[in-house]
């Protein structure tokens, strides 16, 4: 009798387990997951290109200074 009830009790639970599986690979879910991630590195891209472009213009700035050349509007 204890036997049947751990198999059965060990069935419900993988049984649930698959269907959570079968769940997330449903199309809206794996849709809605690429999107989030999608989302997630344009908004690190984004920090990053914001980061580069802030420490170039300091560089510049950095340059200019060093080497005595005025500013990058005046020399067009």
């Amino acid at each position: 009798m204890i036997r049947r009830l751990f198999y059965l009790s060990l069935g419900a639970c993988i049984t649930l387990w698959v269907m959570r599986r079968l769940q997330a690979l449903h199309p809206n879910h794996m849709a809605r997951r690429t999107v989030s991630g999608a989302a997630g590195m344009l908004a690190q891209v984004r920090d990053f290109t914001s980061d580069a472009l802030g420490e170039a213009a300091d560089r510049e700035i950095e340059l200019r200074a060093r080497f005595g050349l005025g500013d990058s509007d005046h020399n067009d």
